[in-house]
């Protein structure tokens, strides 16, 4: 029996979820690519270099970090605001978890409930969910493997994601300053370290 990875989509109208087929959660100091436990640096490097080489990349900031709960979160969305203008990288943001209907603007939201629609219409080829409660972006990044062929990734303040293609635990704003010397450093070496 092959290992199952988290790869990028479109996977199927209704993709298994990552946890049932046998892909956990990173422990402290480690992230995970496709579904494979890699040190936590090796995946904040492989996020930078997907952003980099995208030609959509785009941030989806989520309420934990819109809106100024707390001094954390207000600094992480100063450090994201920088590693998005540093990384030359597009924000949309998610303010909030109730549904868009009958429309949303895709160019300056992301509906919770149909993200892909968002990615298709913006041709977004990379994205990273940041401050997203943990119940939404599962949600949302299921629903977008399923269906489209981003890269998705998930930066976390707690445990990580496991239907992402690529997650980050205990994500910081010292976790995007690192993401954002990464990004620096693809943009200045053109083979992408």
């Amino acid at each position: 029996m092959s290992q199952y990875r988290v790869a990028v989509g479109p996977e199927a109208f209704l993709p298994p979820s990552a946890a049932m087929m046998g892909i956990s959660l990173p422990d402290p100091g480690e992230g995970h690519i496709e579904g494979v436990l890699v040190p936590e640096i090796q995946a904040i490097e492989e996020a930078a270099r997907r952003l980099s080489k995208a030609k959509v990349p785009t941030f989806f900031p989520g309420p934990l970090v819109l809106w100024k709960w707390n001094e954390k979160s207000a600094k992480m969305a100063k450090v994201i605001k920088r590693a998005s203008v540093e990384g030359g990288i597009n924000i949309i943001p998610m303010t909030d978890y109730r549904p868009k209907y009958p429309k949303i603007d895709p160019e300056t939201e992301i509906n919770p409930n149909h993200p892909n629609l968002t990615i298709w219409h913006n041709k977004i080829d990379a994205c990273l969910f940041v401050g997203v409660h943990c119940h939404q972006a599962n949600l949302a990044l299921k629903i977008i493997r399923g269906g489209t062929d981003c890269f998705t990734m998930a930066f976390c303040s707690f445990s990580g994601h496991e239907d992402a293609n690529l997650s980050v635990r205990d994500t910081s704003p010292e976790t995007f300053e690192l993401l954002t010397d990464f990004l620096i450093k693809m943009r200045s070496n053109s083979k992408g370290f």
